[in-house]
């Protein structure tokens, strides 16, 4: 008995959790294809295989799933990013570790990044300011480990390279796109690999 009341608890929360991140990874496919005002909860709730007022058992709004997948979104990246360097045995591996890190994003949430474009300014004040707050940080962790391989760049140049960089790699949706055809992920990789070592090392 007491076997079987724990497990439950556990079955349903996977669950939950599980619609959760389905109802998200709609979100970013419906955003990226119409933008946030174009699409409604049920739009998202069809998507996700689900009726529109059972998205309400997981958020609060729509602009609620907005928020969640933009902070989210953030706060992994700033969350990855730091475990990835962490790890790392010297700045050289950190800093292809990040890089590494950060294509793989863009080459899996390609929707993301176009939602994050198009759809920031429709959060919050105070939720933008989150996601301004992590995507800082994130900077920051990018040029601290840059700053130990250059150590003669002014913080100003520093972040200018980051921000180059995450440019180049977020562009992805774009130029990951051949005449309307995907380029496969597997030749774009080292592709954008190569380029954001070379900008953020360049002489």
């Amino acid at each position: 008995m007491t076997e079987i009341t724990q497990t439950r608890p556990t079955q349903r929360s996977q669950a939950k959790a599980d619609r959760r991140a389905a109802l998200l990874g709609a979100a970013a496919t419906l955003f990226a294809e119409r933008g946030f005002n174009g699409v409604s909860i049920e739009d998202l709730g069809s998507a996700a295989g689900v009726s529109g007022p059972a998205v309400y058992r997981h958020f609060a709004s729509k602009q609620a799933v907005l928020s969640a997948l933009l902070v989210g979104v953030s706060e992994h990246l700033l969350a990855g990013g730091t475990r990835v360097a962490n790890a790392a045995d010297d700045p050289a591996t950190a800093l292809r570790a990040l890089i590494a890190f950060h294509v793989d994003f863009a080459l899996t949430e390609p929707d993301t990044i176009r939602v994050q474009d198009r759809d920031l300014d429709a959060l919050t004040e105070d939720e933008r300011r989150t996601v301004r707050r992590l995507q800082r940080r994130y900077v920051e962790r990018w040029m601290e480990v840059l700053a130990t391989l250059h150590p003669s760049l002014a913080q100003v140049e520093l972040r200018m390279r980051v921000q180059a960089t995450f440019g180049l790699i977020n562009s992805t949706p774009h130029s990951a796109r051949v005449g309307g055809t995907s380029v496969d992920a597997g030749a774009a990789r080292p592709v954008l690999e190569r380029m954001a070592w070379a900008g953020l090392n360049a002489h």
